[in-house]
């Protein structure tokens, strides 16, 4: 069955080693990444371009980086990350949203984009980070009746 899911999750990663996200993914995302699914990625730092990493190096799953503006945009970790995929001819696509102005609300679109042509999100919020773009995203993915996966980390 061919599904698709977005991963949204925390900017700071830092308190994680690479291996510890890889772990994470693994046991939550892996199950999903069969070939026919498509996965959504932010295209920022954190957990959006580790995922970008994990999914482009290891699955066959299809994956569209969304971003809100243009890659260039992007800070200079993802959208290394971003072109890296994109010129190996990984990425099943590259969404620039092209939203004027750069900031939260932009942010926010560029999720729900997402969330909106998706059949799962999985969440990768900080733990105890009540007030983040993360949270908001599972918010909005919940009330559009979407199926979620929540991983604290």
């Amino acid at each position: 069955m061919a599904r698709s899911v977005t991963i949204t999750g925390a900017r700071a990663v830092e308190h994680l080693s690479t291996e510890d996200l890889v772990e994470v993914f693994v046991d939550y995302v892996l199950p999903f990444a069969v070939a026919e699914a498509r996965f959504f990625v932010g295209g920022a730092v954190g957990v959006d371009t580790a995922a970008l990493e994990w999914l482009a190096e290891e699955t066959k799953a299809e994956v569209t980086v969304v971003v809100p503006r243009t890659v260039r945009d992007q800070p200079d970790q993802a959208s290394a990350a971003i072109l890296k995929w994109h010129g190996a001819g990984r990425l099943a696509e590259l969404v620039e949203l092209d939203i004027d102005e750069v900031g939260i609300d932009a942010y926010l679109a560029r999720n729900r984009w997402m969330v909106d042509k998706s059949d799962l999100v999985i969440g990768f919020p900080r733990s105890g980070d009540q007030g983040s773009g993360t949270g908001y995203t599972l918010g909005y993915a919940a009330s559009q009746g979407k199926a979620l996966l929540v991983v604290p980390i």
